[in-house]
């Protein structure tokens, strides 16, 4: 049976490749500035029409350094346009799905942060982001939280305009060098694959907070030399530091995420991070199959 699904930035990174993986129900795409979460009487105007039962909001306020010196847009777009989204959704009755980060937690644990583990944000762009978490939870009993990590996919990141391995493969091309921060563990996750999980969490009624993220860990700099060693190549990479790299929000230092809820109610396990890098090199013809 086919469900009328709603996509808030449906020309994004994510939102492209969830209206790939949706294909089968009927899909709303909802693109900025038509379409615009930070306008509440628009948006209840508009998801009212189209008597959505499911909600997927891509949108945010991503870039993390600017936010530090920009807290009022990191809020009016991750805090304050969440809670105003989950309101409508409660009173449509739709589910709302929502991403959030793993920059929640401090990187202080060792071992991959699951669900139950306390969230301590570091920066400005992760508080405005669990605050949004915070709203959708306590308006909204039809929800799903999800917090991703390391996120890259075939239509860049909005607002960024590219992702990390297609910046990277240009800067190789232009011969630029490539520092890149070595002290950061995270997951590298593709949205491909991300969309194809939602997909299949939303046809469940197993509401709540979920990390999705592929399997496995590397730093920046671990992911970039994959990236080169997929596609044959050799270039220099500098490794350095995060102070030596210079960014102005602080980074937790480790933010694996543990996805275990998703195994407890048996949704299909993601690949392990390197095999996903390789399907998305091929997609984009960096290389061969």
């Amino acid at each position: 049976m086919k469900t009328k699904i709603a996509i808030i930035g449906a020309d994004g990174q994510l939102g492209s490749d969830l209206v790939k993986s949706l294909q089968e129900h009927r899909i709303f795409p909802l693109y900025y500035p038509d379409f615009d979460i930070t306008k509440p009487d628009q948006a209840r105007k508009a998801l009212s029409r189209l008597k959505a039962e499911v909600v997927i909001n891509t949108a945010a306020y991503n870039r993390v350094d600017e936010a530090e010196d920009n807290p009022q847009e990191a809020f009016r777009v991750n805090s304050i346009a969440v809670r105003d989204m989950a309101l409508i959704c409660r009173d449509l009755d739709s589910v709302l799905v929502h991403f959030s980060t793993d920059y929640v937690f401090d990187g202080q644990k060792k071992d991959p942060y699951t669900e139950e583990d306390l969230p301590s944000p570091l920066n400005v762009y992760a508080i405005s982001k669990l605050e949004g978490e915070h709203f959708v939870q306590n308006i909204l009993d039809k929800y799903f939280v999800i917090r991703t990590c390391g996120l890259y996919g075939e239509a860049g990141c909005w607002g960024k305009g590219s992702n990390f391995v297609d910046t990277l493969v240009a800067l190789e091309k232009e011969g630029k060098p490539l520092r890149v921060v070595n002290d950061q563990r995270i997951t590298p996750t593709a949205t491909a694959e991300l969309a194809e999980r939602v997909k299949e969490l939303i046809g469940t009624d197993q509401y709540g907070l979920y990390h999705l993220s592929n399997e496995g860990d590397c730093t920046w700099y671990e992911f970039a030399q994959a990236i080169f060693s997929l596609m044959d190549k050799k270039p220099d990479i500098i490794p350095v530091d995060s102070k030596s790299y210079g960014a102005k929000a602080e980074r937790p230092p480790y933010s694996v995420l543990d996805n275990k809820r998703a195994r407890e109610i048996g949704l299909t396990e993601f690949t392990p991070w390197k095999d996903a890098l390789k399907r998305y090199l091929i997609r984009k013809k960096y290389i061969k199959s």
